[in-house]
């Protein structure tokens, strides 16, 4: 076995256990928040900022992260950020009051966008072109299976050994790719050393996507949010300008404008997750408030569509290193869009088998979709972008899920308590008519995206 081939095998472990790792924490944690909330006495706003802090600092420092990388070393960036995860998670589980849980959160989300702005990444670097599909499919198969066993272990854990349990099984999964990477990851990837750091542009971009997406967030809440998310887009447009006008801009924004495979794709990956990542919290609340099916039999149905996902996600990706990803992603598009067009007409009479074979076709969708689309995106740039194609991609997915999940809460805010199942109903059939159109619509900019092996 020669060092080339030991070093792919050691980098695909080291970036599926901590691709594992973020997804499957916070699927868990979200399942143990009555728990968190009894203990610390927390209401449900104060519960949902668990979730939200840790999303936002994600999203706010992925650019910053990926661009530092290209210019310390992605490694360099890499490891802080394993080893930081490793220790947020253990000071989470020793959190001794609802702010503490909430700050410890907030390093969490930073540490995971130094993840996944390097991760990525350095797999694109290891991995030739004719191999970097499968690559990819491996990865996202330990995210969706992170998803899958999330609710299930995590439901375990919280039940018989306690929430705080659920943050220590995480730190000693990070733990373990921590030493991976410290011990075994060879070498330094840097593709612009000496280059400078633009702090003004990091700082506009973060405070930017923060106001947007916090707004975005709470626009159904607080009359307020509107004019803090269109402040949020202001200062985003003006974080655009800003960058194209310099030598060494945080995001490099010709990408968008010179590389179509690079542009469409991103924009695909974004409209795939605003239609379908609010799925099975929408499913969550039909099948047991509407069909009466208790949380246990309900989660089971939603495990579906992650398992689906995982299985298929190696197989489309591997396939996405023979067959362009454009065709292979628009099907799987094509396919999630069919799968949401059948929630339009599900009744309480609706076979539960069919919702299951839904679900399935969902996952087998979005699993053709998405492996072959990020093979797209990371084939699509020259090496020295890799850094902000990663964070590009980790953005485009964060922003999809903010406005899937902003939908179905603009949506409900007229059934408050679900107190009216019709409402209920009707809300979720609108939902699903809403992503059906978005999704059909994103199969257009996936189509035509061009050719990834005549850029890469």
């Amino acid at each position: 076995m020669n060092y080339h081939f030991s070093m792919d095998k050691i980098v695909l472990i080291i970036v599926m256990v901590t691709s594992f790792v973020t997804p499957f924490s916070a699927s868990a944690v979200t399942i143990a928040l009555p728990t968190i909330g009894a203990e610390f006495q927390a209401d449900a706003v104060r519960l949902s900022w668990i979730i939200g802090v840790f999303l936002l600092a994600t999203a706010a420092c992925l650019l910053p992260f990926g661009r530092l990388s290209d210019i310390v070393g992605r490694k360099r960036v890499f490891a802080v950020g394993v080893a930081l995860f490793t220790l947020s998670s253990f000071l989470s589980g020793f959190s001794w009051s609802m702010m503490t849980l909430i700050l410890f959160r907030v390093v969490q989300g930073i540490a995971s966008a130094m993840i996944f702005s390097t991760g990525m990444a350095i797999v694109s670097l290891v991995y030739p072109a004719e191999t970097r599909g499968k690559a990819m499919g491996y990865i996202a198969a330990a995210v969706y299976i992170g998803l899958s066993l999330g609710p299930v272990l995590g439901g375990l854990l919280n039940y018989y050994v306690g929430w705080r349990s659920i943050f220590y099984f995480t730190a000693l999964l990070s733990g373990f790719a921590t030493l991976l990477t410290i011990w075994q990851l060879k070498g330094e990837w840097i593709s612009d050393k000496g280059e400078k750091f633009d702090k003004i542009g990091s700082l506009g971009y973060m405070i930017a996507l923060i106001f947007m997406l916090y707004g975005l967030s709470e626009i159904t809440r607080a009359s307020w949010a509107k004019y803090v998310m269109g402040a949020g887009v202001c200062l985003l447009l003006v974080f655009l300008y800003y960058q194209w006008t310099q030598e060494s801009p945080l995001f490099p924004i010709r990408l968008f404008f010179n590389n179509q495979v690079f542009a469409f794709s991103n924009l695909a990956a974004m409209i795939n997750y605003s239609a379908t990542f609010a799925i099975s919290f929408l499913l969550s609340l039909y099948l047991q408030v509407i069909m009466g099916y208790d949380s246990q039999i309900s989660g089971i149905i939603l495990l579906v569509q992650p398992l689906i996902m995982a299985f298929v996600s190696p197989f489309a990706g591997s396939l996405s290193d023979r067959i362009e990803p454009a065709i292979i992603s628009s099907c799987g598009m094509g396919l999630s869009t069919m799968g949401l067009a059948y929630f339009i007409f599900i009744t309480t009479e609706t076979s539960l088998w069919m919702i299951i074979a839904d679900l399935a076709l969902i996952g087998f969708g979005f699993a053709l979709f998405s492996s072959p689309n990020n093979n797209a995106i990371m084939g699509s740039v020259e090496k020295k972008f890799l850094g902000a194609a990663a964070s590009a991609l980790g953005t485009m997915r964060l922003i999809g899920q903010a406005l899937s999940m902003a939908i179905v809460t603009l949506l409900l805010s007229g059934n408050a308590g679900m107190s009216s199942d019709g409402q209920l109903v009707q809300d979720f059939h609108l939902a699903f008519i809403i992503f059906t159109i978005i999704c059909g619509i994103g199969v257009f900019p996936s189509l035509v995206r061009g050719k990834v092996k005549a850029v890469a």
